[in-house]
């Protein structure tokens, strides 16, 4: 891969004005994300992906005064890069004084300019410290008034591809209720109304999976007028988890034991995302668990 195939972002900014989250946003986007790395590692760290044929393509550093005397280093890093012929861009993250110091009240942080002084003497050492870097930088946030969840949302719009169904990815996860929820579902729905396999002798040894099973609960028009009504409603809300920042969903669908009902409906979710487009999985939970009990 040529040089200047890669592209490469260098986070930087004030302590507190959001570096973290500028940089769980790149993540989301793709990117191969490195915290905290030392400037003497930055053309090393560019020469490595640009040797990964094509596997790494997008990448971003943090670079803060964490470093202690290496962040002095970083204009001569960046140098380097030009001559090495890498491209970049800075991204600078700034904020207010009051913004910053209300953040590290809360948080009961201390300033790492000012480890045993006043919160506010730290962040105005650190502004004059990084005037010049900041002179450089090719896109400035200002994130004083910035949520954390508006800062992601800004930081891909800088950078990332325009959101779309393939920036979130989702997991269907059929379950028993006898065995308890899926702690991690955003989104659950109980089958349960719907007949039950389990009391046809035929069909009880089998999985939702099965084509005779399936046709047993797509047999009943309430499951029919249900799905329909349910897949309408995901083709609603998914865009709007996207545009509120949501990069990954859990959909719960559980019935008695988690292996008829739940999985017949779990995979005709799946299989309704896949056309719209998502990149989505699904898991069985308890199917072979309840078979067994």
């Amino acid at each position: 891969m040529e040089q200047a195939e890669l592209q490469l972002i260098v986070i930087t900014g004030l302590s507190g004005a959001g570096r973290t989250q500028a940089m769980q946003s790149l993540e989301d986007q793709g990117f191969f994300c490195v915290d905290n790395l030392p400037p003497m590692f930055i053309v090393k760290f560019a020469a490595l992906c640009a040797q990964s044929q094509g596997k790494i393509s997008k990448a971003a550093i943090v670079c803060d005064l964490r470093g202690g005397d290496f962040f002095a280093s970083l204009s001569e890093a960046l140098q380097n890069l030009k001559q090495e012929g890498f491209s970049y861009e800075i991204l600078f993250l700034e904020a207010s004084d009051e913004a910053l110091v209300r953040r590290y009240k809360e948080s009961r942080r201390r300033h790492p300019l000012s480890p045993q002084g006043r919160i506010l003497d730290g962040i105005q050492a650190e502004r004059l410290q990084l005037e010049e870097l900041r002179s450089k930088a090719h896109k400035i946030i200002d994130t004083s008034s910035l949520s954390a969840q508006a800062l992601r949302k800004q930081v891909a719009e800088l950078f990332g591809k325009k959101q779309g169904p393939g920036q979130m990815t989702v997991s269907v996860i059929t379950f028993g209720f006898k065995y308890g929820v899926p702690l991690d579902a955003d989104l659950l729905i109980d089958v349960r109304f719907l007949p039950n396999p389990y009391y046809v002798s035929d069909l009880r040894p089998l999985t939702g999976s099965h084509p005779l099973v399936r046709d047993y609960v797509f047999g009943n028009p309430i499951a029919r007028e249900f799905m329909q009504r349910y897949l309408a409603l995901l083709e609603f809300m998914l865009p709007h988890y996207l545009n509120e920042g949501k990069t990954h969903l859990v959909i719960g669908v559980g019935c008695t034991g988690g292996q008829h009902r739940s999985v017949a409906i779990g995979e005709r979710v799946r299989d309704f995302l896949q056309e719209q487009g998502y990149p989505v999985s699904v898991k069985h939970r308890d199917c072979e668990r309840n078979r067994k009990g």
